[in-house]
């Protein structure tokens, strides 16, 4: 399974003006990073397809890695949250021409 590093997950996240977010939120929102964040674990953290998810109940805050779409997630009570945005690799090209099909293949 590969690693990630925290910065990339936090650099996708919105960026909000202090009166765009009310204390009670924030208190929230820094409350369950608090609970969750040092525990991010890539062998801790369960994993679950989005068919498997979306049939189990969790707490907002609730974090897991989704296999479907390989990217850890976060739940804030209404939706699932992308910590990052999801990386997909080509894994391969194809060509057609008079002469027939050629594919080239990139690792």
């Amino acid at each position: 399974m590969p690693r990630y590093d925290i910065r990339q997950a936090f650099s996708s996240l919105p960026r909000f003006n202090k009166d765009d977010v009310d204390a009670n939120t924030l208190n929230r929102l820094v409350r369950t990073i608090e609970q969750n964040l040092f525990q991010l674990d890539l062998n801790v953290v369960p994993s679950y397809t989005t068919t498997e998810r979306n049939s189990r109940k969790f707490s907002p805050g609730g974090l897991i890695f989704n296999t479907t779409i390989e990217v850890h997630q976060a739940y804030d009570g209404n939706a699932w949250r992308n910590l990052y945005e999801p990386v997909f690799y080509p894994t391969g090209v194809s060509a057609t021409s008079s002469l027939g099909t050629v594919t080239v293949v990139i690792t």
